[in-house]
C-alpha cells in the first residue's frame, strides 16, 4: 500500500530526478569523507594514530580537487551540465570555486593538525566539520536553484558555527561561536525571506527560469521583486562581512581558534561570493542590473574605507586581519559591481589569491599565538625577525601581498579588480579602491616594523615553535602567493575561461 502511494506521488511529479554522480563527485567526496571519517574513528576508537584525521581530510580534499580537473576538461569538451532536474549547474565557474575550496581545506587541515596538538584538543570532529563545511560551500558554488543555494549555505554555516566555539578552554571561543550563530541566523533569515519574495514575484526558485521569466515579462508592480533583491543582498553581505553588516567579524575572528578564523576568511568568503555572483550577476543581471548595482556600490565603498581605516587603529593582530578581510571583501564587491565577464574573472582570481595570502597569514598568527592561542597583540610580534627570521619573512611576504606589492598575488588581484571597474565605466570606484589599498598599506607596515625594528636584542621573548604541518601549510601558501604574482598566466587563463553561466533544466 505504502509503495503504491509512493509510486503514484513520484509519477505525479515526474519521478525521481536522475543524478549523474560522477558530475557531483567533489561534493560527494567531501561530504562522504566527513561521514566516513567519523564512522571509522568511532569503530576503531583510540587505535588510530593522532595524525590520521588530518591525513584523511587532506586526502579527501586532494581527491575532490583531482575530480575538479577531470570535470574541467569534460565541461570544456562537452559543455555545461544540468544536474538533478536543473537544481545544480556545473560550469567552469563553479569548478574554479570548488577547486579554491579544496585548497583551503588542505591548508586548513594542516593548520589544525599542529594547532590541536599544541592545545591538547586532538579529535576527528574538527576535521569532520571542516569537510562538511567545504561540502556546503561546493553546493553553493554549483547551485542553479535558490533552495539548493540556501541548503548549501546552511550546511557551511552550521559547521563553521560549531568550529568557532570548539576551543572548550577559551571563553572567547565560546563567545565567538554564539555571536557568529546569532548573526548568521539573522543573515539566513534575511536570505530566506528574500528567496520567498523572489519566488512570489517570478513563480520559480530556479535561477535559469527566473532569468527567463524576467526577460520575457515586464513586472509592473515590482515591489515584491525589489524587496526580495534587497533582502537577499543583505543576507549575502552578512556572510562576506561587508559594511555595515560586518559587526560580527572582528569579535568572531579574534575569539575563534586561529585555524578556524583562517578557514572562515578564505572558504566562507569564497562560497558566499560564488553564490552572490550566481544570483545577482547571472540571474538578475540582465534585467535588474540597474536596481542592485547601486546597493553593491555602496557596500563596496563602505567596506573598502571602513575596513582599511578601522584596521589601522587595532592593536590585536587577529582583529587587524579581520578588518583587513572586510577591506578585501570590498575589493571583490568592486568586481561584482562591474557585472561583466571581466569582473567575474577578476573576482575568481582574487578569491584564489586571497585564500593563499590569508591562510598563510593566519598560519603565522597561529604559531605566534603560542599555547593557549592568546598572544595576538602587536607587541607579541616584536623581535620575531630575530628569533624566527624565516617565519617573519613569510609573514612579511603575506602582508606585502595583501598590500598589493608587485610580484605577489595581491598586486595582480587588485589590478584585475580595478581594471574591471574602469572598463565598466566605474573610474571613481576604481580610484576609491586604490585609495583604500594605500591606507591599508600602513596597517601591514605596522606589523612588519614591529617584527624587525621594535624591541631590543636582550628583551625576553617567549619561544615560538613551528609544527611541521603548519610549516607545510605556510610553505604552500607562500608558494601560491609568489607564483600567482610571478607566473600568473595559467591561473589567469583559467579564471578567464571560468565563465559563469546559468544552465537551463533538461526537459
Amino acid at each position: 500500500m505504502t509503495a503504491a502511494v509512493l509510486q503514484n506521488v513520484l509519477a505525479s511529479v515526474g519521478g525521481l530526478p536522475s543524478i549523474e554522480f560522477s558530475s557531483v563527485a567533489p561534493s560527494i567526496i567531501l561530504a562522504l569523507g566527513g561521514v566516513l571519517l567519523l564512522t571509522v574513528v568511532s569503530v576503531t576508537k583510540d587505535k588510530l594514530p593522532v595524525w590520521f584525521p588530518a591525513v584523511w581530510t587532506i586526502s579527501a580534499a586532494v581527491a575532490a580537487l583531482c575530480t575538479v580537473f577531470r570535470l574541467w576538461i569534460r565541461v570544456g569538451k562537452w559543455g555545461n551540465l544540468s544536474l538533478i532536474s536543473g537544481a545544480v549547474g556545473l560550469d567552469r565557474f563553479s569548478l574554479f570555486v570548488i577547486g579554491t575550496l579544496c585548497v583551503s581545506v588542505v591548508m586548513g587541515a594542516l593548520l589544525l593538525e599542529g594547532y590541536l596538538r599544541r592545545e591538547d584538543l586532538e579529535g576527528p570532529e574538527w576535521y569532520v566539520l571542516l569537510l562538511l563545511a567545504a561540502a556546503g560551500g561546493t553546493t553553493m558554488a554549483a547551485a542553479n536553484d535558490l533552495i539548493v543555494l540556501f541548503i548549501g549555505l546552511e550546511i557551511l554555516s552550521i559547521a563553521v558555527y560549531i568550529l568557532s566555539a570548539m576551543h572548550r578552554r577559551r571563553m572567547s571561543s565560546l563567545e565567538s561561536g554564539l555571536k557568529y550563530f546569532i548573526h548568521g541566523a539573522f543573515a539566513s533569515a534575511f536570505l530566506l525571506y528574500g528567496i520567498a519574495m523572489v519566488y512570489g514575484a517570478t513563480g520559480s526558485t530556479n535561477l535559469a527560469r527566473i532569468s527567463t521569466f524576467l526577460a520575457d515579462n515586464v513586472i509592473t508592480q515590482n515591489g515584491l521583486m525589489l524587496g526580495g533583491i534587497a533582502l537577499m543582498l543583505v543576507g549575502f553581505a552578512f556572510k562576506v562581512a561587508a559594511v555595515p553588516f560586518h559587526q560580527w567579524a572582528p569579535d568572531v575572528y579574534q575569539g575563534a581558534p586561529t585555524p578556524v578564523s583562517a578557514f572562515m576568511a578564505a572558504a566562507v568568503k569564497t562560497a558566499a561570493f560564488a553564490g552572490m555572483i550566481r544570483v545577482f550577476v547571472l540571474a538578475l543581471g540582465p534585467t535588474y542590473r540597474d536596481e542592485w548595482r547601486p546597493m553593491v556600490l555602496a557596500l563596496a565603498v563602505l567596506s573598502l574605507l571602513v575596513g582599511s581605516v578601522m584596521a589601522l587603529v587595532q592593536t590585536n593582530v587577529k582583529r587587524m586581519l579581520a578588518y583587513s578581510s572586510i577591506g578585501h571583501a570590498g575589493f571583490i564587491l568592486v568586481a561584482v559591481h562591474s557585472s561583466t565577464a571581466m569582473g567575474t574573472s577578476a573576482a575568481l582570481f582574487y578569491l584564489l589569491s586571497y585564500t593563499f595570502m590569508v591562510m598563510g597569514s593566519f598560519g603565522v598568527v597561529a604559531v605566534v599565538g603560542r599555547k593557549g592561542d592568546g598572544h595576538h597583540q602587536l607587541s607579541d610580534y616584536r623581535g620575531l625577525g630575530r628569533i624566527r627570521p624565516g617565519l617573519a619573512l613569510a609573514f612579511t611576504i603575506f602582508l606585502l601581498a595583501q598590500a598589493g606589492v608587485p610580484l605577489t598575488a595581491g598586486f595582480l588581484s587588485k589590478f584585475y579588480v580595478i581594471r574591471s571597474a574602469i572598463d565598466s565605466g566605474d573610474t571613481a570606484l576604481g580610484v576609491v579602491a586604490m585609495l583604500a589599498a594605500v591606507i591599508a598599506a600602513f596597517l601591514y607596515l605596522r606589523v612588519i616594523v614591529a617584527m624587525y625594528f621594535e624591541g631590543e636584542p636582550g628583551d625576553e621573548v617567549a619561544p615560538v615553535k613551528v609544527p611541521a604541518a603548519v610549516s607545510v601549510a605556510i610553505g604552500i601558501a607562500l608558494a601560491g602567493t609568489l607564483l600567482l604574482g610571478i607566473v600568473p598566466d595559467p591561473v589567469t587563463h583559467a579564471a578567464n575561461e571560468a565563465t559563469a553561466e546559468l544552465v537551463a533544466p533538461r526537459r
